[in-house]
């Protein structure tokens, strides 16, 4: 969308998120769009999307740039701005920032289990925060800024980083988390409006922090699970004011919150280990938690027909379906529709198309799909050629699914109950942020690079 319509639009968004499950009218259309890190409907479906099936480093590339720092977020799109967020390494040590006051010795360090190294050291230097926007028609930076610039207080797992949190926009403002580095607000036009600045978290072994935000009309919500005092909290969009604060019992957890309206109540259900929980938007009122997740969750929740779909897949697996008028505490009851304990992801989060749940095991290039209303598996175990771990959640459009695997090769699959490889893909550089479809393009942060996908013109 050009900046002139975007200065046009009332937009009352009753956005994100809100999957197949009766979403409320809306001034704009945000299923052109891809604003937040699941896509317009937060399920990894893009509805109006048609991009390629086949592509190369020298094939259908419509562009390919540099992305300076490093960060494994996926970017978002509106119109024809793409945005995305990285972290810059200097070389300067915090005294070298007049006016600012930044410890030297801080605690932490390299971290092991048995012989393999855990986290990166603890930095000693400072590092920028950045926050781009690039022109999507060319890739060109139309501007770069500057959250802050601060020295992380923590290392992170060595295949993670401290740019891991997708931003979110809901057509006027950016909204974006660097996590213990504060949550902060731009204008489209990069304009600093607000920041919120929650302390440091201390997060499970190192590994580093990940958590996106989540968006509905006036209400940013926040999930900050670690190894101190959990909490999510609702902000008020307009101004970074809390609305709401509720303590979480549980530890470390990379879950990003899922918003969704059932019978006129805007539901907020955030996954973890010790029970997946849902929380009234409006007022943070406990709704319906359920157990029996594994350890260190990540996936997002999907939603469809008043159903909610929760996975885990760490040393265990656990799908489980709830309905969304539950109330109270649902563990070991017959409340919960069905559930699997078999074959379910770790890192990436599942693709909800039509009445289909994909979904992939562990971190492995292997692939399940089941019927979301019962739970019939109709394929399991499918190994995916060329990939062996996959960081990068699934996504679909057009009849097809795509599958990301961290060396670059990206498979298509044929969307339906029947396991069909339309095309494998390979790309010369690694990818862990999840693929972003808005119209007959593809958009794929790699290592080092951000590529648009499309087919050649004849």
């Amino acid at each position: 969308m050009k900046h002139s319509l975007i200065g046009l639009l009332t937009l009352s968004f009753c956005l994100p998120v809100m999957a197949q499950d009766k979403p409320k009218q809306v001034t704009l259309d945000v299923s052109a769009n891809w604003h937040q890190w699941r896509g317009p409907l937060g399920n990894g479906l893009a509805p109006k999307g048609d991009p390629p099936v086949r592509w190369n480093e020298s094939t259908n590339i419509k562009w390919k740039v540099a992305v300076p720092g490093t960060g494994s977020a996926t970017p978002i799109v509106w119109g024809n701005q793409i945005f995305l967020v990285s972290v810059i390494k200097t070389d300067r040590k915090p005294k070298e920032i007049a006016g600012k006051s930044q410890p030297t010795d801080r605690p932490g360090g390299r971290r092991r289990f048995g012989g393999f190294r855990m986290s990166t050291p603890t930095p000693t230097t400072l590092y920028q925060f950045v926050i781009l926007c690039l022109d999507r028609a060319t890739g060109k930076t139309l501007w770069q800024k500057v959250a802050v610039e601060e020295v992380p207080h923590e290392g992170h797992h060595p295949s993670h980083g401290y740019a891991s949190a997708s931003p979110i926009t809901d057509g006027k403002n950016l909204y974006v988390s660097f996590g213990s580095r504060g949550v902060f607000c731009f204008d489209l036009k990069g304009n600093f409006k607000w920041r919120r600045d929650f302390g440091d978290m201390r997060i499970k072994v190192g590994f580093g922090e990940g958590t996106s935000l989540a968006l509905h009309g006036n209400s940013l919500v926040v999930n900050w699970d670690h190894e101190g005092d959990s909490f999510i909290t609702s902000l008020n969009a307009k101004t970074g004011k809390e609305l709401w604060r509720k303590a979480r019992s549980e530890a470390t957890t990379w879950a990003t919150p899922f918003i969704v309206e059932h019978k006129g109540r805007m539901q907020v259900i955030t996954n973890g280990r010790t029970r997946t929980r849902s929380y009234d938007l409006a007022t943070g009122e406990l709704l319906w938690q359920c157990g029996g997740m594994t350890g260190n969750p990540i996936p997002t929740p999907v939603t469809r027909d008043g159903t909610a779909y929760l996975m885990t897949g760490f040393r265990g697996y656990a799908l489980y379906a709830i309905p969304l008028d539950a109330r109270g505490d649902l563990t070991a009851t017959d409340k919960v529709v069905w559930k699997r304990n078999q074959d379910t992801p770790y890192v990436a989060s599942p693709l909800l198309y039509d009445n289909l749940l994909y979904f992939t095991k562990e971190r492995t290039g292997m692939i399940a799909c089941a019927e979301a209303a019962n739970g019939k598996v109709h394929f399991s175990g499918e190994r995916l050629a060329d990939i062996r771990a996959i960081y990068a959640s699934l996504v679909g459009a057009a009849g097809k699914v795509y599958v990301t695997g961290r060396s670059g090769t990206i498979v298509v699959l044929k969307h339906g109950p029947k396991y069909e490889v339309l095309a494998t893909n390979k790309l010369g550089e690694g990818i862990d942020a999840s693929p972003v479809i808005v119209g007959k393009e593809l958009i794929l942060r790699g290592q080092k690079h951000l590529y648009c996908i499309a087919n050649a013109k004849p």
